[in-house]
């Protein structure tokens, strides 16, 4: 065993996908302003053999063998791609601290991916850059999706809101974010998966629907550098999803009508859902919407409500779980 190697714990924070008006284009990384860690912690150590270990507050929800989990999938790849490097892959031990629940539309899996990826990387003493590790981990995240998009990937890894390039010539580029804003996440706990959700997605779009879409998607990144959070808000409309998605949420249509009604500057469907967010400019109105969320939208008591900020570190290192 390598003596040279330590232990590592990473988190990845949750992040809300799409943020209506960025339909696979637009990623933004959030915290709870209480400081709990919403998101995945992943614990890699040294072993005298390979194993995998599933813990945390939603890891009933995930089979407990290795060979089904996302994050053996990275473990496996991250030991192919060091050959690549010359490293000589050592026996680890790679604990997944499951703490958000699968199927959210919190970039569940991401946030299992990017923190696999950041501590094996950590571990291994950085032998890969940010460029290359955010291309593994959009491949790995594309498995769980079906298709690949760095949404959620992007902004959990990197922090703060992403806007997304294709990849020519960066993935993605860091937009300014208003520091004011509360961001409401409200999951209900209801089953939504991400491919069952594109399934609903029409084929095809007209074309003033894709018009509206390239102005408000335009628009909101100039009001993101101009800080004009008025404007930016007022874009804040998903042309391309909530109108097909709304029906999987929780009367989500009556529920966003009172939120608008309670000062939210803006109402989504966090990917593709069953979470929804609101954006506040006020704490005050912030925790009056939770606490109306708590008691209105969810549906078992394993939903959740959170109070949020935009997260700008991203996935970072941990002294311990929480």
């Amino acid at each position: 065993m390598n003596d040279s190697l330590k232990t590592v714990r990473t988190f990845a924070p949750v992040s809300i996908g799409n943020v209506s008006v960025g339909f696979d284009s637009l990623g933004l990384a959030l915290s709870p302003i209480d400081d709990r860690l919403l998101g995945d912690v992943v614990t890699v150590e040294p072993a005298e053999y390979n194993k995998f270990e599933l813990t945390g507050t939603f890891a009933e929800r995930l089979p407990k063998d290795k060979e089904s989990n996302i994050v053996w999938d990275v473990f496996l790849a991250f030991e192919t791609a060091i050959t690549t490097k010359s490293i000589t892959a050592q026996k680890v031990k790679i604990t997944l601290h499951k703490n958000i629940p699968v199927c959210s539309g919190l970039g569940s899996s991401a946030c299992s991916v990017v923190a696999a990826f950041v501590a094996l990387n950590e571990f291994y003493h950085q032998p890969f850059d940010e460029t290359e590790l955010l291309k593994m981990m959009g491949q790995a995240e594309a498995k769980i999706s079906g298709s690949l998009h760095y949404d959620n990937v992007a902004p959990c890894y990197l922090g703060g809101m992403q806007l997304m390039l294709n990849g020519q010539p960066k993935i993605s580029v860091s937009l300014p974010v208003f520091e004011g804003v509360y961001w409401v996440l409200a999951y209900p706990d209801v089953i939504v998966s991400t491919q069952a959700a594109r399934v609903l997605l029409p084929p095809k779009y007209d074309r003033s629907t894709l018009i509206r879409f390239g102005q408000n998607l335009g628009g909101f990144v100039a009001a993101c550098y101009e800080q004009d959070q008025t404007l930016a808000f007022a874009l804040l409309k998903d042309e391309i999803a909530e109108p097909y998605r709304a029906e999987l949420l929780p009367d989500f249509i009556n529920t966003k009508q009172q939120l608008l009604n309670m000062n939210s500057l803006a109402v989504g469907i966090s990917g593709s859902g069953p979470t929804l967010f609101s954006a506040c400019d006020d704490l005050a109105t912030a925790q009056r919407q939770a606490d109306w969320l708590e008691k209105n939208y969810l549906q078992t008591q394993d939903g959740f409500v959170a109070v949020c900020q935009t997260d700008l570190q991203g996935t970072r290192k941990i002294e311990q779980t929480e």
